[in-house]
C-alpha cells in the first residue's frame, strides 16, 4: 500500500493545473460537469476515481489510458514501469555480467604474413 501511495504522490507532483484540466476533460464521460468543478487538485481527482472504482492499487489501467489520451504519456509510463518492472539486484544478474573464462574466449589466429 505504501508503494501505491508513493506512486500517487509522485504523479501528483508532475501534474500541473493545466494537466489536471486536460485529464478531467479526457474523462468527462465519467465525471459529471458539476462534480468536475469540485476537483481542484490531482489528489482530489485520484480520490474521486478511487471512490468510483476507476483507480485502485491493483488497477492503474484507467489513469494510464487517460494520461495517454490527454497527451501526457511521459507520466503514464511512470505508473506502468513501477508496476511491471521489479527492482534488479546485482546478485540477480551476476552470471550475465561475469567475465568469460580463458577456455570460453575465442582465440584468433594471427593475420597472415605478407610475402
Amino acid at each position: 500500500m505504501a508503494e501505491y501511495g508513493s506512486l500517487l504522490s509522485d504523479l501528483s507532483e508532475n501534474i500541473t493545473s493545466e494537466d489536471l484540466r486536460q485529464l478531467k476533460s479526457a474523462c468527462k464521460e465519467d465525471i459529471p460537469e458539476g462534480e468536475s468543478d469540485h476537483i481542484a487538485c490531482s489528489r482530489d481527482w485520484f480520490t474521486y476515481l478511487e471512490e468510483r472504482s476507476k483507480l485502485a492499487q491493483d488497477n492503474l489501467s484507467y489513469i494510464e489510458h487517460i494520461f495517454e489520451i490527454s497527451r501526457r504519456p511521459d507520466v503514464a509510463p511512470c505508473s506502468a514501469s513501477r508496476r511491471a518492472i521489479p527492482p534488479v539486484r546485482i546478485a540477480d544478474v551476476q552470471d550475465i555480467i561475469r567475465q568469460p573464462s580463458e577456455d570460453e574466449i575465442i582465440k584468433l589466429a594471427p593475420p597472415p604474413k605478407k610475402a
